[in-house]
């Protein structure tokens, strides 16, 4: 814990500040590609006579499954090799793909595509996370991995309007071709600016031999209490976030009667800017406590969760317009809130040999297993209690978004139980 107080009261590294910057435009980059296809679907659908069950997997599915778990043995290298090589090489892979998706003939070669920038994207997250915490010190950590979490919010709302006027006025291919060039010279450029930086040691200090099997590390990650329960938190937020993403926009259909072009005009700037506000907000706050307020780095994130349910059951719940607009924007700024501060605080309770593993687990239970969950379980709801309620069966359907952050709010709130401990004990 002294190496953490020590670290907290370093000054802003600025020398780091150029690979944050880089590395948040790879993040943006990677959320941006694998998005459009959202936007093509209506015109693929047209062109390749396939059904909506069949997009849907290529699109979701299939991405998700590829890019979290391959995610984990693709973090166990980088946690043993050249990250920033690593991070070029999934890149331009990436790029390539994206690209190529505008040269496209068949569906099947549309889930080539899907599939192997799945296995690109995979090189991404982890591999930076791990990175940014050698380059940045603990205590500045929570800000700089929340300025590296504006990356969806930096692609919906600088790229994707781009990218739909593109796709308007000369085609879905085009689009596809004009997103994936720029990664590829971002790539050449990453190599040529950004160094490896040298592995930092844990709180202890002590010397670690990273082991031979990924299970041993898997293992001794979950052997750590602290991280056991951060990572279940970020699995509820991730139920959360995947099942309000998906029905959202149904939601607003059936009860509220808005097309989606006033839909989109209500989730954009609540979802994006306050969204991005909550972000930076939450690694500001942490990044300014005092020293001896450690457990409060993981508290401050429970706390965030725990205003997330109520929020989410006014905006569902709510009749009056201003209680479900002022229900939804709360929810909107305080669903990231835990973002930087939990993914700080991951990197700092594990070895530096398995930063990049830790972070691939967490992205692992937040992605995969909340997508799989959340989504699901209100679509299984919205079907048991349509014959009693109607099109207004999915406001309580949707109440899973409103619990789970509660519960993610409780593992959130142990795992800071157990967070000076972890600190002290890591290798």
């Amino acid at each position: 814990m002294r190496a953490m107080s020590q670290e907290r009261q370093e000054p802003w590294p600025w020398k780091a500040t150029w690979p944050l910057i880089i590395l948040t435009l790879i993040s943006t980059f990677n959320y941006l590609d694998r998005s459009l296809l959202g936007l093509a679907m209506p015109a693929i659908k047209q062109e390749m006579h396939v059904s909506d069950t069949v997009l849907g997997l290529i699109s979701g599915l299939a991405f998700v499954v590829v890019y979290s778990l391959l995610g984990v043995p693709v973090a166990w290298v980088a946690d043993r090799y050249n990250r920033r090589n690593i991070i070029a090489a999934g890149l331009a892979v990436w790029s390539l793909m994206t690209a190529f998706t505008g040269f496209v003939s068949n569906i099947w070669q549309l889930a080539m595509a899907r599939f192997i920038m799945g296995a690109g994207e995979s090189c991404g997250a982890a591999p930076s996370n791990s990175m940014l915490a050698d380059y940045f010190p603990a205590g500045r950590r929570p800000l700089a991995l929340a300025f590296y979490g504006l990356a969806p919010t930096l692609s919906f709302a600088l790229f994707f309007p781009l990218a739909g006027w593109i796709t308007e006025h000369h085609g879905w291919r085009k689009m596809f071709i004009a997103a994936g060039l720029p990664g590829v010279a971002i790539a050449i450029l990453f190599l040529l600016t950004v160094r490896e930086p040298r592995r930092t040691a844990g709180p202890s200090g002590k010397s670690f031999k990273p082991s031979a099997s990924i299970m041993q590390d898997l293992k001794a990650l979950f052997a750590n209490r602290c991280f056991v329960w951060m990572f279940a938190g970020v699995t509820f937020m991730g139920a959360n976030v995947w099942a309000a993403g998906a029905w959202t926009p149904t939601f607003f259909a059936r009860v509220h009667n808005m097309g989606m072009a006033e839909a989109s005009a209500v989730i954009g700037p609540s979802r994006g800017i306050l969204g991005a506000i909550g972000v930076l907000a939450g690694g500001f706050i942490v990044d300014r406590l005092r020293r001896d307020r450690l457990s409060w780095r993981i508290t401050i994130p429970a706390l965030a969760c725990a205003a997330v349910g109520p929020a989410e059951a006014l905006f569902l719940l709510g009749d009056n317009k201003t209680i479900w607009v002022a229900g939804f924007a709360a929810a909107s700024f305080f669903t990231l809130i835990h973002q930087g501060p939990i993914y700080a605080a991951v990197v700092n309770v594990v070895n530096s040999r398995r930063r990049a593993l830790a972070i691939s687990v967490i992205l692992l239970g937040a992605g995969l297993i909340g997508n799989i969950v959340g989504p699901t379980a209100v679509g299984i709801l919205n079907d048991a209690l349509h014959p009693a309620l109607g099109d207004h069966a999915i406001r309580y359907s949707m109440l899973v978004i409103a619990f789970t952050p509660i519960v993610a709010a409780l593992c959130f709130y142990r795992a800071a139980a157990f967070y000076e401990d972890a600190l002290a004990q890591n290798e």
